[in-house]
């Protein structure tokens, strides 16, 4: 199969904003991550831009030095079930952890996810990096990271069996004959593996979508093979096109290799764009938003990035500290690439903390420049598309508005959804239930 031939969008739900200091600003509604009217609003928006999904990003742990979003926020099935009522056709997908969750309840809240929105679900599996988290699960401590995969597989392998207990016709619902159910095509997982074992059957019957749209986020070397072989879409981070192009031969290769279609396999990096009616305009208003930071933001970030570690406690403008033995078992992918860019460009402890501080996102000037940069990511073999948050209050609207019909115009983008389901506007097939598969094969042979 060629490559898709629309670039894929999200809309990454991010309320008071992606940083530490993001809700200052005088336009941000500082208590948007709990406010339903401010959800429905971005929904609606992305929905008329016609966005292939919602994305919402989560955790468990918090400390006084979390960002404000992550302080204080919606669940992400409760937030997208109040979501799916009031919209008709964009995604809706949620993060939820393998590493502090049952597979038999997750199972059931996306399935009924993907029946109250009428086959729009998807599940961002992720392992969970942060340590802290045991704590508030009744653990002593936070399994390993090569463990985590291993669970994430092992769950992910369940929940989808869980998703097929029921065959496409086994709810018969015949009221003349008193039959609800089919027991020949309802069925019982019966799985005994290393970290679980679950009955089954799910008591839900088979979604619409047959199952929900699978993302992931690997970025380490485990996280990869895992989103080569299982995912669906990998949202990823790529701060240039030639990190993402890398990323991107890397992740389709590995997937050809478990002998997937690389096609069918979504890469989609986090992406801000901040557009204005000039480009000098566009940088005013990066300048604006940079304004509101302070080197205390950076710290918070490598802070959390690397265990906790108290990176105040050095002198700024000496060499980057040697920490490369604290946080390979929390936020993996970013603790390497950060050292690795100290490494390659010598840079002090305060170089790394302005960076972080004041993140530009890839796309800032015109929507005819940001128009032609997003083209050249996607025609360039650097993404199918991306996951955009706002910047800044605004944006969202003024991509829709202006970005858009300049995509649809060059023939890169959709003007109307393929159908009603999550899988169709990603033009992913429906999975085939196995135990339908086994009759099938059964009655040919």
């Amino acid at each position: 199969m060629a490559k898709s031939q629309h670039i894929k969008l999200g809309f990454l739900l991010h309320g008071v904003g992606r940083t530490w200091n993001d809700w200052r600003h005088p336009d941000r509604d500082v208590n948007a991550s709990t406010s339903l009217a401010r959800y429905q609003e971005h929904a609606a928006i992305a929905e008329r831009g016609k966005f292939d999904f919602l994305f919402v990003a989560d955790s468990l742990s918090i400390n006084e030095k979390s960002s404000p979003h992550y302080l204080n926020r919606f669940e992400p099935i409760t937030i997208l079930s109040a979501l799916a009522a009031k919209t008709s056709h964009i995604g809706l997908v949620a993060t939820l952890t393998v590493s502090y969750s049952e597979p038999f309840n997750v199972a059931r809240q996306f399935a009924s996810l993907d029946h109250l929105s009428g086959g729009r679900a998807g599940w961002n599996v992720v392992t969970s990096w942060l340590g802290e988290t045991a704590a508030n699960f009744s653990k002593t401590e936070h399994p390993a990271h090569a463990v985590r995969y291993r669970i994430a597989a092992e769950y992910l392998d369940v929940v989808r069996g869980l998703w097929d207990s029921w065959e496409q016709d086994a709810h018969v619902g015949d009221k003349a004959t008193g039959q609800f159910v089919d027991p020949e095509r309802l069925h019982r997982l019966d799985h005994k593996g290393e970290f679980f074992q679950v009955r089954g059957p799910l008591n839900i019957k088979r979604t619409p979508q047959g199952q929900p749209v699978i993302f992931q986020a690997g970025a380490s070397d485990d996280g990869r093979n895992f989103a080569a072989r299982h995912a669906e879409v990998i949202f990823t981070h790529a701060p240039t096109q030639d990190d993402g192009r890398a990323y991107y031969a890397d992740v389709k290769a590995r997937a050809r290799g478990f002998g997937r279609d690389p096609d069918q396999l979504f890469v989609l990096p986090g992406a801000s764009a901040i557009i204005g009616d000039t480009d000098e305009h566009a940088e005013q208003l990066y300048r604006e938003l940079a304004s509101l930071e302070s080197l205390d933001t950076g710290l918070g970030y490598l802070s959390r990035t690397f265990s906790d570690h108290d990176f105040r406690q050095y002198d700024l403008d000496a060499p980057f500290p040697d920490v490369a033995h604290i946080g390979l078992n929390s936020q993996q992918s970013s603790t390497l690439r950060i050292l690795a860019e100290v490494k390659a460009e010598g840079l002090t402890l305060r170089q790394v903390v302005e960076r972080l501080a004041t993140p530009r996102g890839q796309f800032v000037g015109t929507a005819e420049k940001v128009a032609d940069q997003i083209q050249a990511w996607f025609e360039g073999g650097a993404a199918d598309g991306f996951v955009l948050f706002e910047p800044l209050p605004g944006q969202l609207a003024l991509f829709v508005d202006r970005v858009i019909p300049l995509l649809q115009a060059r023939g890169l983008f959709r003007t109307d959804y393929e159908g009603t389901t999550f899988r169709e506007h990603l033009g992913l097939p429906v999975p085939e239930n196995r135990y339908s598969a086994a009759r099938r094969e059964r009655t040919a042979a």
